[in-house]
């Protein structure tokens, strides 16, 4: 039986499922499929254990003990939408819809069950929840130089010359990517590997570059220098397809290789060896990762890196160019999920889910937020400043549901807890940001217990207070349907029966795909080395660098917490996904802190030692990991294990800071300072 992975991975897994008596069985890639290529993770090869897991809920539930104990009793699905009815309705009575807050990101990838609740949401009044938690600062970098989030296929990396794997742990985090990867050093590209320590990707690299973190742009910054002083630019497609060449060259002349050379951390010949090997072809394909957009200077690192194809021609390349994000290459037409239509006039307040502490215990706050609902998140144990975020969940006075598939750290806190289902007993339609194809997924088991779809659930809340009826009373496959038929031409000869049949449909875009080949969708037409948009805004209109606001040279903060700390996924979870599991609990180990020998010296640390991470914002406690992997002065914590599976209760988002980033409003929780010390005597290192 076919299935999608829901999960948010590049990768929209296309998987073929056994069942057997009921129950999920075995979990594989689709072997036939042209990116998965049979190839899925040990995470999503185990699915058999989430979708059966001990901490599966399988009915309504309802607190009985204090908020985060986890206590609760069983209660009717009746009882409970109706118990939310009435409590919403007094809330909004007394405080107004604004009081109202949904919480939501990407537990589903799948479209109608991720845009289920916003047509509610909308009619009721409630705020709106800015979901930037992920993309949304290198959405904005990228778009300001190319105007839409796409790029060139990955698929098309297999004929490159020169592969770059920038800010992208794929073996973890895009499994599918290093079989590309593969196949393009087989028929003898270089592999080049970008990443603040050596990744289980970096070791497979020819070349790997130990940047210091939040320094990519600055290393941009010189590959420009050299590129334009040495001439390795091409002028055809500068005239044709870019606006603001000579502005952007005399400005780079000042980012020299022995200017960034310190601040990057690489020696000058390296950076300039680097830049040469890219200059010298147009057949080089950057692949670029998120998590560099996790800094204070992020979304410009993003909008600078997609100028580097347009100074050689790689965009116009068939096996070259440049890919952050395939989203919007898929020309859907949201407002059949979203429904904008409803909101009121005007629109209710945006509330950024970053900042999701602040919303709930800020008193200035008016009105302040007095209902939470969530549904496919767990903001217990992914938003930063976590210990903001508990003390606002734990508020006796705030009613919280929260709709999930297991016991999370957030459903602890709900007042209500309603079972959800998998993506393996739902039909939802998949598109993908790490490749071209669309994907139809419908049940292969019924639901667990009493479990109901974000569709479901909403579509009885709706009926439960008399708003957005109509659009809940039709099918999910009807809603496809339409979601399809409304689409642009890239999606509109896709049809529903066609997927059913298929399961998988590529796009109807060119091959190869090359969207930047003679200009890009932005103001002028062209790719915009020079952002007359973001001059408008008070932003640099050129590629920059700028220092990190927590970082080494923050003064008297970085001598207190001398060690930068990032913290990107490890190989067996997904942010919070998959913490549930203690079969990949056990495979991932212990939460630890990887440091540098010279830096675990100088504090009195052995390899496998209990130690404390502390930051401005909190501590927590690892077990500590002494590696050559990271460079002095830089800490990796890999992975974001629950609250109650990590020593002392306290993940590590307790260290990670709730500010944003230079566009778009997203987080900044690769720049934190840290210290790190021994442990207190009997701290446990052990999950």
């Amino acid at each position: 039986m076919r299935s999608v992975c829901p999960h948010d991975c590049p990768s929209a897994c296309s998987l073929d499922v056994t069942v057997d008596d009921g129950r999920v069985a075995t979990v594989t890639g689709t072997p036939g499929h042209p990116f998965t290529q049979g190839v899925i993770c040990g995470k999503v090869r185990e699915y058999a254990e989430r979708v059966h897991s001990p901490l599966r809920i399988t009915e309504p539930l309802r607190r009985v003990g204090p908020k985060g104990a986890g206590r609760f009793e069983p209660i009717g699905w009746d009882e409970a939408v109706g118990e939310i009815a009435r409590r919403w309705r007094a809330i909004i009575a007394a405080h107004g819809a604004e009081a109202l807050l949904p919480f939501s990101y990407a537990g589903s990838m799948g479209q109608v069950q991720y845009f289920a609740g916003h047509p509610l949401f909308h009619a009721l009044g409630a705020s709106r929840l800015d979901r930037t938690i992920c993309t949304a600062t290198a959405y904005a970098g990228w778009r300001a130089t190319v105007g839409a989030v796409t790029g060139n296929d990955s698929e098309q990396m297999v004929g490159a010359d020169l592969v770059v794997l920038w800010g992208i742990n794929a073996a973890y985090s895009s499994i599918n990517v290093m079989t590309l990867v593969k196949q393009a050093r087989a028929r003898g590209a270089f592999l080049v590997v970008i990443d603040p320590y050596r990744t289980p990707t970096a070791q497979q690299a020819d070349e790997h570059l130990m940047v210091r973190p939040g320094t990519d742009g600055a290393l941009a910054l010189a590959m420009m220098h050299v590129l334009i002083a040495e001439g390795r630019v091409d002028h055809d497609y500068l005239a044709q397809a870019t606006l603001g060449f000579e502005p952007l060259a005399e400005h780079v002349r000042e980012w020299t290789p022995a200017r960034v050379a310190p601040i990057v951390g690489l020696p000058e010949a390296v950076i300039v060896g680097f830049a040469r090997r890219y200059g010298a072809t147009p057949r080089s394909f950057v692949r670029i990762g998120i998590g560099l957009s996790r800094h204070d200077n992020g979304g410009m690192t993003c909008r600078t890196l997609a100028c580097l194809p347009a100074l050689t021609g790689a965009y116009a390349d068939p096996h070259g160019g440049a890919l952050l994000s395939s989203g919007g290459a898929a020309g859907f037409d949201y407002t059949v999920l979203e429904r904008p239509d409803l909101m009121p006039a005007p629109p209710a307040r945006v509330i950024n889910m970053v900042q999701l502490g602040r919303a709930l215990t800020d008193p200035g706050l008016a009105p302040p937020v007095q209902a939470l609902y969530v549904y496919s998140s767990n903001p217990a144990a992914v938003c930063p400043n976590q210990a903001l975020v508990l003390a606002g969940l734990a508020r006796e006075d705030l009613f919280t549901a929260v709709h999930e598939q297991v016991m999370t750290d957030t459903a602890r806190y709900a007042d209500l807890v309603l079972p959800a289902t998998t993506s393996m007993e739902h039909e939802d339609i998949y598109r993908s940001f790490g490749h071209l194809y669309v994907q139809l997924a419908e049940p292969v088991v019924r639901p667990v217990g009493e479990a109901r779809s974000n569709w479901q659930v909403f579509g009885q809340l709706a009926r439960a207070l008399g708003v957005a009826e109509a659009h809940y009373v039709r099918p999910v496959g009807v809603v496809i349907r339409e979601l399809l038929a409304r689409g642009d031409a890239s999606v509109r000869s896709i049809t529903y029966e066609r997927l059913r049949a298929e399961g998988s449909v590529r796009l109807d875009l060119p091959r190869p795909y090359m969207p930047f080949a003679h200009g890009a969708p932005t103001p002028s037409g062209r790719v915009e080395l020079y952002s007359a948009s973001l001059a408008e805004r008070g932003l640099p209109p050129l590629p920059t660098w700028t220092p990190l606001a927590e970082g080494p040279a923050t003064g008297a903060q970085a001598q207190r917490y001398p060690l930068q700390c990032i913290v990107p996924p490890n190989r067996f979870f997904l942010n919070s996904s998959f913490s549930q599991s203690d079969l990949l609990r056990r495979r991932q180990g212990t939460p630890t802190v990887m440091l540098a020998p010279a830096d675990a010296t100088t504090r009195g640390i052995a390899d496998g030692d209990s130690v404390q991470v502390e930051s401005a914002r909190g501590a927590s406690t690892f077990t500590a990991r002494v590696t050559d992997a990271t460079r002095p002065g830089v800490a990796v914590i890999e992975g974001i294990w629950w609250h109650r599976f990590h020593p002392g209760g306290r993940g590590v988002n307790f260290l990670t800071d709730d500010r944003t980033t230079d566009m778009g409003g997203g987080p900044a929780l690769h720049s934190n300072l840290v210290q790190i010390t021994l442990a207190a005597p009997g701290a446990s290192s052990q999950a």
